[in-house]
C-alpha cells in the first residue's frame, strides 16, 4: 500500500483544497499546520518549519510531500530547507511550489530553494504559478469593498490563476510519478490588466470597482497603515517589480497539462466567489 501524502500548510488558501482533492482520490492525507489544525477526513499533524523536532512525527508513514511557504516570511530558503532536507532523507518525494518566473535568475530565493531541492537526489515536480485569483478576495478585499483597487502594477498584464487549479496540478503531481524531475509553470488562460480583472469582478458582483493604479511608496504606505510590518510590506511591493516588467503575463499550456483539462477563467473565479468578492 501507498504512504500517506504530507500536505504543509494545509488550513491555507492551496493547502485546504489539495488536502480536498488528494481525498477525492482516494488518498490517505495528513495535513500539517504549526497547531495540528483539524481537516475533515485528513489526519492532522503538528508541524513548524522553524522547529526540527516536530518533523519525526509529520513525516512518519509519508511518502510524498507537498511543501510551500506560507505568507509573511521573508527567507523561503531559512523556512524551506530544513524541513525538505528531512523529506529528502526518508527518500520522500517532494512537490514543491514556488512562484512564476523564478527560474530566470538563481539568485532569486525561491529559485535557491529549487537548486538545493534538485540537489538532495529525492524525486521531485516543483510547481510555479502565477498570481493567485484568490487574491481579490483575500488579500485586495478592502480595496474592493471600496470600489478602488490600488496597485503598484501600471498598465501590465497578469496570466491570474484560480487556486483550484493550482491544487489540481498539484495533486496530480502527487499521484503520479509521470511528472516526476519536471517544473511547471502554473497560469491562467490569459494574461489580463488589473483594470480588466476589476470589469470582471464588478460585473460579477453588481458594482462597480476601478483599478487606480500608484506607485510604489505609495503601497508601502497603504499597507503599514494597515497593520502590515513595514519589512514585508516592502516586500509585497517589491514583487509588483516583476508584474510591471511583464514577467507574469505570460501563458502557459502546463495547468491542462497536469490535469487534462485548461484552466478557470477569471470570469469563472469571479461568480464562483461573488460572495465572498461582496461581503
Amino acid at each position: 500500500m501507498a504512504g500517506k501524502v504530507l500536505v504543509l500548510g494545509s488550513g491555507g488558501t492551496v493547502g485546504s483544497k489539495l488536502v480536498r482533492a488528494l481525498l477525492e482520490k482516494g488518498e490517505r492525507v495528513k495535513a500539517g499546520t504549526r497547531g495540528a489544525a483539524p481537516a475533515e477526513d485528513a489526519e492532522a499533524v503538528a508541524l513548524d518549519y522553524q522547529d526540527c523536532s516536530t518533523y519525526g512525527h509529520a513525516l512518519e508513514g509519508v511518502d510524498r510531500i507537498f511543501v510551500m511557504a506560507p505568507g509573511g516570511y521573508l527567507d523561503p530558503v531559512a523556512l524551506l530547507t530544513p524541513v525538505i532536507r528531512a523529506a529528502a532523507a526518508r527518500g520522500i518525494k517532494n512537490v514543491l511550489m514556488t512562484v512564476l518566473g523564478v527560474d530566470a535568475d538563481d539568485d532569486q530565493p525561491y529559485r535557491q530553494v529549487e537548486l538545493f531541492l534538485e540537489k538532495t537526489g529525492a524525486q521531485f515536480v516543483i510547481l510555479r504559478p502565477s498570481t493567485f485569483a484568490d487574491n481579490f478576495h483575500s488579500h485586495w478585499l478592502e480595496g474592493i469593498r471600496h470600489g478602488v483597487i490600488a496597485l503598484p502594477a501600471a498598465d501590465s498584464k497578469t496570466s491570474f490563476i484560480d487556486t483550484r487549479d493550482i491544487a489540481e496540478c498539484a495533486a496530480a503531481a502527487l499521484t503520479s510519478d509521470a511528472y516526476n524531475g519536471g517544473a511547471f509553470n502554473l497560469t491562467g488562460p490569459e494574461a489580463l490588466s488589473y483594470a480588466q480583472a476589476a470589469t470582471i469582478l464588478s460585473r460579477a458582483i453588481g458594482k462597480p470597482i476601478a483599478y487606480e493604479p500608484v506607485d510604489a511608496e505609495t503601497f508601502i504606505g497603504m499597507l503599514t497603515a494597515a497593520g502590515v510590518p513595514d519589512a514585508y510590506a516592502q516586500y509585497v511591493a517589491g514583487t509588483f517589480r516583476s508584474v510591471r516588467e511583464g514577467r507574469f503575463a505570460q501563458v502557459t499550456g502546463d495547468v491542462e497539462r497536469l490535469t487534462g483539462r485548461p484552466p478557470r477563467r477569471l470570469d469563472t473565479y469571479a461568480e464562483d466567489n461573488a460572495a465572498a468578492l461582496a461581503a
